[in-house]
């Protein structure tokens, strides 16, 4: 398997519950390294690019309004097959339809407010870490 990048947020849900230290330690418990972390606020315009691709959906404005409504948590990961690993570490993206013990099942309220986000492909890894980080800022860890 190929090492791939995958990009987490970890949504304002998450920073207003106070639950960024468990969520990444679950991360590097996992195997992932992180290459980046930052905290930052979503303008709506950034909120509206990122998620540019979901334009027109019913969900959109609210998605965007959320995610501009606090600090969220973009981090760079790596690891041989990150972007399925990640998405079973974080489960379904309805908290209710998400296998016991990830990270939306043990802390998220809605499919709206699920606590982080993970990209869906390895394309998109790489132009989500692209939005939030510059390449030459990304630390590769030596193990």
């Amino acid at each position: 398997m190929a090492t791939e990048r995958t990009l987490a947020i970890l949504k304002p849900d998450c920073v207003r519950k106070n639950l960024i230290g468990e969520v990444i330690r679950r991360i590097q418990e996992a195997g992932f390294t992180i290459l980046g972390l930052r905290l930052t606020r979503l303008t709506k315009a950034q909120a509206e690019g990122f998620y540019a691709v979901h334009k027109g959906k019913p969900f959109f404005e609210e998605l965007t309004t959320f995610m501009s409504s606090g600090p969220c948590v973009p981090v760079a990961l790596e690891k041989e097959n990150a972007i399925a690993d990640f998405r079973t570490l974080i489960g379904a993206t309805n908290p209710d339809e998400a296998d016991e013990g990830t990270i939306r099942s043990d802390f998220a309220d809605s499919i709206g407010e699920n606590i982080v986000h993970g990209s869906d492909s390895v394309a998109n890894g790489e132009i989500e870490i692209n939005y939030f980080f510059d390449q030459a800022t990304l630390v590769a860890n030596e193990r």
